[in-house]
């Protein structure tokens, strides 16, 4: 763990701050959503929970939108290595977020992805059939031309942001700050669930034990990217898979 001369108060508030600035408001939210599809007379199962959609009618306004969207969605990321950038001379390659390992990154990626996601979609499905997760539509940007690139650019848009915030720049900042290992792998992997929680209850144990899978394979592999990979992966085909199969595989909606 490399040195700092902030206190640990100094760690855990700049760490609460910069949460609260992008995925940790994003668990407010989804805790709230949460509370009021409880509070609906529907049943939750009976509920959507709307992923990618469309912003404007008019294409091209409706384009920009996305586009803006996945481009301010990694400032807080950048905002992480920012930050440790400050004590840390090339953060990046200290987050393993280089191309010093591609073959072997790429690897873990497509592993992990595989060990993940199938379980995963296993998970929702048992879920929202138990009425404990709410019917998940990934994907509602019409049929534009540019639909597909753009569900892939939010993919690796969800992926940098949540591996670099809740892996590479946690660990490392609840770690200077003297937490145990356990407890920051946990920590982490419970604010991921939590901001997933508008999906329901299924989307929230799902998540917590991707984080605890992918941040156990970080501590191993002191490599951001490969979870970038297998998050993109993930996502790439929750996303762009729906687009295509909607209205065709009766469980998806």
């Amino acid at each position: 763990m490399p040195p700092t001369t902030l206190p640990p108060r100094t760690l855990v508030t700049e760490t609460a701050l910069v949460l609260l600035l992008s995925l940790g408001s994003s668990a407010i939210y989804s805790i709230l959503s949460i509370i009021r599809s409880l509070q609906s007379t529907t049943a939750l199962n009976h509920q959507t929970s709307s992923l990618n959609t469309a912003q404007a009618t008019q294409s091209w306004l409706a384009l920009t939108y996305q586009l803006v969207g996945v481009a301010l969605g990694v400032v807080p990321a950048l905002l992480a290595i920012h930050l440790l950038a400050r004590e840390i001379a090339r953060p990046t390659r200290y987050l393993g977020i280089d191309a010093s390992r591609p073959g072997r990154d790429l690897l873990w990626g497509m592993g992990m992805a595989a060990l993940i996601g199938l379980p995963g979609l296993a998970l929702y499905v048992v879920a929202r059939d138990l009425g404990f997760n709410t019917t998940v539509v990934a994907a509602d940007l019409g049929s534009h031309w540019w639909v597909t690139p753009v569900l892939l650019l939010s993919a690796a848009q969800n992926a940098i942001l949540e591996e670099v915030v809740m892996v590479g720049y946690l660990y490392t900042r609840w770690s200077q700050a003297g937490w145990p290992l356990p407890l920051v792998i946990v920590c982490s992997a419970v604010i991921r669930g939590s901001y997933h929680l508008y999906q329901g209850f299924g989307g929230f144990a799902g998540n917590i034990v991707m984080g605890l899978i992918l941040g156990t394979v970080y501590l191993r592999t002191r490599r951001v990217l490969p979870l970038i990979i297998t998050h993109t992966i993930l996502d790439s085909v929750a996303f762009v898979g729906y687009a295509l199969l909607v209205g065709h595989v009766s469980w998806l909606s």
